[in-house]
């Protein structure tokens, strides 16, 4: 378990694939209990990057620690101690709800014995209890976002990473999303999340944008709109990003 303030401290952190720079030197710290985004373009190298975090691509060059654990050295344990949700939401839609949390709560590794005192209180928090024996192709999107976010988190890991959670939302299961992640960063969970939507990123406490590979703006919203003497955070992300040579 990590014993310092920071969930993740990554430095000079490179990924090549041949003569390509996908990440180039990123350096940069996530304190326990942070809500940090991480955003850029498309073909911007965040992927790439998160996949080093998350134990799933060795570096090129660099070091780092994730959850207290060497990204080069020890990526099993990594894996084991974070969460992850993607977009696409990774459910099986012919299973149960039940079903869905209790085989995810194994890959990660849970006990059975803990898996039913966690699910109980899971289902209470998500107001999930009257679903939890309906198949996953029968709930509302929405209820299907709150279940993805319940299997990437019922082990209680401590990160939890999201990539793109609320695409293809509608702005109020957003909203009623970012609830879910306030809880539990309150609660000590690190979040670390991509999100297409910028207005987002207002609702992180620190923001870095990737351009190139690389890290070229790092800090709260408010910090960031002060320093490029704009009033979003998509004006923001536009002054950064431009003159980008890959991505959108």
């Amino acid at each position: 378990m990590n014993q310092s303030n920071n969930a993740i401290s990554v430095r000079e952190l490179t990924k090549r694939f041949g003569s390509f720079t996908a990440v180039d030197r990123i350096s940069f710290d996530v304190a326990r209990g942070e809500i940090f985004g991480f955003l850029g373009a498309n073909g911007a190298g965040k992927t790439t990057a998160m996949r080093m975090l998350c134990g799933l691509s060795r570096p090129t060059s660099g070091d780092g620690t994730v959850a207290g654990y060497d990204i080069i050295r020890r990526p099993e344990d990594i894996k084991r101690n974070i969460g992850y949700m993607s977009q696409k939401f990774a459910l099986y839609e012919d299973l149960t709800v039940d079903d869905n949390l209790r085989l995810f709560s194994t890959i990660y590794g849970m006990p059975a014995a803990r898996f039913r005192g966690a699910a109980r209180k899971m289902y209470a928090d998500l107001d999930m209890t009257s679903m939890k024996d309906t198949p996953v192709r029968d709930i509302p999107i929405g209820w299907k976002q709150k279940l993805a976010f319940a299997t990437a988190t019922i082990h209680n890991p401590e990160i939890v990473f999201l990539d793109e959670p609320t695409g293809g939302v509608d702005p109020v299961t957003r909203r009623k999303f970012w609830e879910l992640i306030y809880k539990v960063s309150s609660e000590g969970m690190t979040v670390f999340v991509t999100t297409h939507y910028l207005d987002e990123s207002e609702y992180c406490n620190r923001v870095s944008i990737m351009v190139d590979g690389r890290i070229k703006a790092l800090d709260s919203p408010a910090a960031l709109k002060e320093r490029y003497h704009v009033g979003t955070m998509d004006a923001v992300f536009r002054t950064v990003a431009e003159g980008a040579l890959r991505g959108d």
